[in-house]
C-alpha cells in the first residue's frame, strides 16, 4: 500500500467507443434533421452534416487518466468554502437533511467539489442516478444534437424519431436481441404471447413508470374509465404483494413516492385499511427469501373473492440495506405467478443499467411482465423513466399514464448513448464488478468482530455491520475523508448498513481507493 492510502491495483482499461449522431440516428435521419435546420437557421445544410458526422470519443483515455491522478487527493479542501450561499425555502424535513457542504461547485467523471471546498469521490454515483459519472464526453452529442435544432420538447401525440428508435432498443435490448437482428426484432414486436417485453411508455420518474405498472394491473379488476373493456377480474379482490422487511412488515421495498406506491411500503395506514376493509385493494408483503410466505401468499389470496393483482419486487433492495435476492427466490415466485396468471413487475430503477446485460432480470433467467427502468439510461442529464412491458398488459387509455414531457427527443438520445457505451463495455464493467465484490466480501471476512457479511451484486456493495454505532462511525471517517457513503439506519428489522454504488467509469483502481480507505476506517474502529 502506498502513503497515500491506495493499493498498486490493476489498470483497467476500457473497450473505445467512438460514434456520430449519424452512427446513434440513422443515415437517413440525419440529412433530413440538417435539411430542417439549414432552412429554419439559414446555416448552410453541408455545415449541419458536418456536425451530425463528427464522430465523439465516449471515454478518451486522457479523461481517465486525469481521474486517476485525482484519486489521491480525495479528502482535500481544493478551494476556500462557498460563504454566500442560499438558504433556499424547502420543506421542514428536506431543510432538517440539507448538507450544504456536499452541495455541488463543481463535478467531473468520479468526483465532485462541495461548497466547503472539499474533493469527493462519488461511490454512490450521486445517488443512483449518475452512472458515468459527471461530464461524461459522451454525451457531448447531446450539444451537437441541439446545434441540429434537434428539439426537447415533444408531445406525446408527436413522439419523435430518436424515443422511438429508443423504445425499438430497449425491447431489443431487454429481449436480448442481437443488434443487427431486425427481424427478431420485429417477430417480438409483433408478438401477442405473454413473455415478450414489447411495449414502451415514456416517463419522467421511477415513481410514474411503476404507477404505471399498478394502474395496469388494476386495469383487469376495474375500468381505467367508462368505456374500456369489461376487465378480466372484474368481482374479485386485487391483492398487491411486495418485498417485505425481515418482520413481515411492508417497509422493505420501495417503488416510488405516488399515493398507491408509497401505501405498498406502509405509509398511509389509515387509508390502506380503509381499502382493505372496504375490499377496494389488499397489500400483502413477503419477507425477503421466504419461500413459506411465497407459498401461502398464493395458498391464501388464489382463491375467491381475493386475487393476486400483481408481485412487485426489487432485485437488490438498495432502499434495504443493499439486500439480494436470490436466483431461487426470484424464480418461484416467477413459476407461482405464471401458473396464476399474476403479472410480474421487476422495478430495475436501481439495478437497471449497473448490470452487465443492461438489466438485471436478464441474469436470473425470468421473464417479467413489467420492467421499470430509468436513472441510470439517462446518465443524470434528465429525469427520464420507461416501463416496459407485455402487449397483453396495454389496458390503458391514452391519458392513463402520461406526463407532458416524456417523450423528450434528448432524453432519449441521452440513454441511447449510455446504452452504447455501457453494451460495448459489458466485459468489463463485469470484471470490474465482480473486482469490487470480491475485495468487499474479503474485507467483511478480515473485519469480522465489526462486520456481519457483504451484501448487494458488484458496483452496488453493502457492507453490513452488527451495532448501528459502529456502521455511523465508519461511515463518519470516510464521508469526512471524502468518500461519498451512507448508512442505512432508519427502517426496522434491516441490519445497519453501509451503501455503495460505483459508477461504470469506475475502473479497479478507484476500488481499490475505496477499498483501502475502508479498511484503514475499520483498523481505526478497532476491527
Amino acid at each position: 500500500m502506498r502513503t497515500d492510502g491506495t493499493v498498486r491495483s490493476r489498470t483497467t482499461v476500457f473497450r473505445p467507443v467512438k460514434a456520430s449522431l449519424t452512427d446513434l440516428l440513422g443515415r437517413d435521419y440525419a440529412p433530413a434533421i440538417c435539411e430542417a435546420c439549414a432552412f429554419l437557421s439559414g446555416v448552410p445544410k453541408k455545415e449541419l452534416l458536418a456536425i451530425a458526422g463528427r464522430k465523439v470519443d465516449f471515454y478518451p483515455p486522457a479523461f481517465q487518466k486525469r481521474m486517476l491522478s485525482l484519486l489521491p487527493r480525495v479528502g482535500e479542501r481544493v478551494r476556500a468554502p462557498l460563504r454566500a450561499t442560499r438558504r433556499g425555502a424547502t420543506s421542514r424535513e428536506f431543510e432538517r437533511n440539507t448538507r450544504t457542504d456536499a452541495a455541488p461547485l463543481s463535478g467531473l467523471g468520479l468526483f465532485r467539489i462541495g461548497e466547503d471546498g472539499r474533493l469527493r469521490l462519488v461511490s454512490k454515483s450521486e445517488h443512483y442516478h449518475a452512472p458515468l459519472g459527471h461530464g461524461f464526453p459522451g454525451y457531448r452529442l447531446i450539444d451537437h444534437a441541439r446545434r441540429l435544432g434537434i428539439p426537447n420538447a415533444t408531445h406525446n401525440s408527436a413522439r419523435g424519431h430518436i424515443t422511438r428508435l429508443l423504445e425499438e432498443e430497449l425491447v431489443r435490448t431487454a429481449n436480448g436481441i442481437a443488434r443487427d437482428d431486425e427481424a427478431g426484432l420485429r417477430r417480438v414486436l409483433e408478438s401477442t404471447g405473454s413473455t415478450a417485453l414489447n411495449r414502451v411508455l415514456n416517463l419522467e420518474t421511477g415513481s410514474l413508470a411503476m404507477e404505471a405498472a399498478l394502474k395496469m394491473m388494476l386495469g383487469r379488476f376495474c375500468k381505467p374509465q367508462a368505456d374500456s373493456p369489461e376487465p378480466k377480474y372484474r368481482g374479485r379482490v386485487p391483492v398487491l404483494a411486495v418485498i417485505g422487511d425481515a418482520d413481515g412488515g411492508l417497509e422493505a421495498n420501495y417503488h416510488g413516492t405516488t399515493f398507491l406506491a408509497q401505501m405498498l411500503r406502509g405509509m398511509w395506514p389509515e387509508a390502506l385499511a380503509a381499502f382493505e376493509k372496504r375490499g377496494i385493494l389488499l397489500v400483502r408483503a413477503v419477507r425477503p427469501e421466504n419461500m413459506e410466505d411465497l407459498e401461502a401468499l398464493f395458498q391464501k389470496y388464489e382463491k375467491s373473492p381475493y386475487k393476486i393483482a400483481g408481485f412487485l419486487y426489487e432485485i437488490v433492495l438498495m432502499n434495504y440495506g443493499g439486500l439480494k435476492l436470490s436466483k431461487r427466490f426470484v424464480r418461484r415466485a416467477h413459476t407461482l405467478c405464471r401458473r396464476h396468471d399474476a403479472p410480474t413487475a421487476v422495478d430495475e430503477i436501481q439495478s437497471c443499467l449497473w448490470h452487465p446485460d443492461l438489466y438485471m432480470f436478464r441474469e436470473y433467467g425470468v421473464r417479467p411482465t413489467f420492467v421499470a427502468v430509468g436513472k441510470g439510461f439517462p446518465g443524470g442529464e434528465y429525469p427520464a423513466s420507461r416501463i416496459l412491458f407485455n402487449s397483453r398488459m396495454d389496458c390503458l387509455p391514452q391519458f392513463g399514464a402520461l406526463v407532458t414531457n416524456g417523450q423528450e427527443e434528448l432524453a432519449s438520445l441521452a440513454y441511447l448513448i449510455t446504452m452504447r457505451w455501457a453494451e460495448a463495455n459489458a466485459d468489463v464493467t463485469r470484471a470490474v464488478g465482480d473486482y469490487y465484490e470480491e475485495r468487499l466480501r474479503a474485507l467483511a471476512s478480515d473485519h469480522s468482530s465489526l462486520l456481519d457479511r457483504f451484501e448487494g451484486s458488484r458496483h452496488m456493495g453493502a457492507l453490513f455491520f452488527h451495532e448501528i454505532d459502529a456502521a455511523k462511525a465508519f461511515v463518519a471517517r470516510l464521508v469526512a475523508g471524502g468518500i461519498d457513503i451512507s448508512v442505512q439506519a432508519y427502517k426496522a428489522a434491516c441490519p445497519p448498513a453501509a451503501l455503495t454504488k460505483l459508477p461504470l467509469t469506475a475502473g479497479c483502481e478507484a476500488a481499490d481507493f475505496i477499498v483501502a480507505r475502508m479498511g484503514e476506517a475499520l483498523r481505526k474502529l478497532g476491527g
